[in-house]
Order: structure tokens, then sequence, then C-alpha cells
């Protein structure tokens, strides 16, 4: 059985942590590297840090906080927000990612995927997709949620790893920060669809959640949160010890 991944996701504006509810209304919630360094010494197996709104604004990425970030860190740490070429991979990894996530970008350009799969390989490319239901399908968001695609989620994920994204991050737009579970239905579809990693967002409210998901759906590898553990309302260490006593393997 593969362990289950828990991560904690840093959403930054303006160098500052922030949270909202279905993409929206954001509040300010702390420093992006005592944060960030809070989750690594407290059993987060991954970090994930978003620049939300550089695509949206047109520019690249902070990198000065990000390699803050990096340095004070002791966990694989995804990045992503304003990628939209192969030499931002490469800026973004020099800073210290491990992993970047393309989103707004793959979608301006399908080859980017593929290209910086090449490069780097699967295992760096993750596909940070932004979806919600639109007159009964699953559409595809760009620039952090604000502007429909008219694309058809399930086949948009399956072309980007068949391109060489070696994993999923399932952003249900429906479910942030509602806090009444992760959004199953469609993790479920996106599941079924590939054979990598697919990391559930959006929805979680409490540690039941997080057994609701992995008993649910197996093949799900991570669940992926933000103002549950930046308001204290999840403690990881306790989350784990909850997820363990129902049979799901964690790493303590």
């Amino acid at each position: 059985m593969i362990t289950k991944r828990i991560i904690p996701c840093l959403d930054v504006r303006n160098g500052r942590v922030v949270k909202g509810t279905n993409f929206q209304g954001l509040q300010d919630v702390s420093s992006p590297v005592a944060l960030g360094k809070f989750y690594s010494d407290n059993g987060a197996d991954e970090l994930v840090f978003y620049d939300i709104t550089a695509s949206a604004e047109g520019r690249r990425l902070f990198t000065d906080i990000l390699t803050q970030v990096a340095a004070t860190i002791f966990i694989p740490l995804t990045v992503g927000g304003g990628i939209n070429t192969v030499e931002d991979f490469d800026r973004v990894l020099k800073c210290g990612a491990d992993k970047v996530s393309v989103n707004s970008g793959a979608i301006r350009d399908p080859d980017l995927v593929h290209a910086a799969a090449r490069r780097y390989g699967d295992q760096c490319v993750v596909l940070s997709a932004d979806v919600k239901r639109v007159e009964g399908q699953f559409r595809v968001f760009a620039k952090g949620g604000r502007e429909d695609t008219g694309m058809e989620a399930i086949s948009w994920i399956k072309r980007c790893v068949s391109n060489g994204a070696g994993e999923v991050v399932l952003n249900s737009i429906d479910t942030d920060g509602v806090k009444q579970g992760f959004d199953l239905e469609m993790l479920e579809a996106v599941s079924e669809a590939v054979d990598v990693p697919v990391i559930a967002s959006g929805g979680a409210g409490c540690e039941e959640d997080f057994v609701t998901l992995f008993k649910t759906l197996p093949k799900v590898d991570a669940g992926l949160a933000a103002s549950i553990f930046h308001f204290g309302q999840v403690k990881i260490p306790e989350l784990k010890k909850t997820l363990r006593e129902n049979d799901i393997l964690v790493r303590l």
C-alpha cells in the first residue's frame, strides 16, 4: 500500500499567505517563510507554494520569498504561479523547488508540459487543474479560477498526463474553502482517467474529510488543504494519528 501524503498549501499574494472561499475574498494569514518552517517541522509530507496572482497579473513569480521558504524547509516543495515557459521552470528550480506546478501556462501553450518533462523529467512537472462544474460539465478554469476556458477537464488532464505531467493537483473551485469535504465525484473521475498520482485539493474541513477521501477513493495519493491547517482547526500530527487509526498508511 502506498503511503498517503498530507500537503499544506501556501497561497501567496504580495509576499503574504492569504486564503479565501471559492477562490475569492482573500484574507491575510501569515508569512510564508514562518508558515513553511512550521509545517516542515510539524509533520507535513510536502509543501505547495502558489503565487496566486502571477498569471492574472501577467508577471513572473516572486522568487525572493520562494528562495527564503526553500532554504527554511526540509520537505519536498512544489511551486506554481506565472509558469509560462521552460525558462520559468528553470528559474523556480534554481530557487530550491523540487517540482513545478503549471496551470494557465499549459493552457496557453499545450507544448509546455511536454517540453518541461523532456528537460527535467515527468516527476518534476505537476499539472494544477482548477475545475468547476458548468452546465453539467467539469470545466477547466485559468488565471486563478477567474477565466472559463471552455475546455472539458477530464480530457484536458489526460492530454497533459500523456504529454509528461507526472502528478495532478485537482483543485475543485466548487468546494474550495467551503469546508464541507473534498469533491469526491470530481476526484473519482480524474483518478480513474489517469495513472499518475492525484492530489485532492479544495473542501477539507475536518480530520474526517481526509479519512473519507482515502477510504472512498484509495487511488487518490494525497490530500492538500490550506485554511484548516493555517488556522489550527486541524493539526497535521493529530490528523496522521487519526488516519493511522483508520488503517490509512501515512508517514508519522
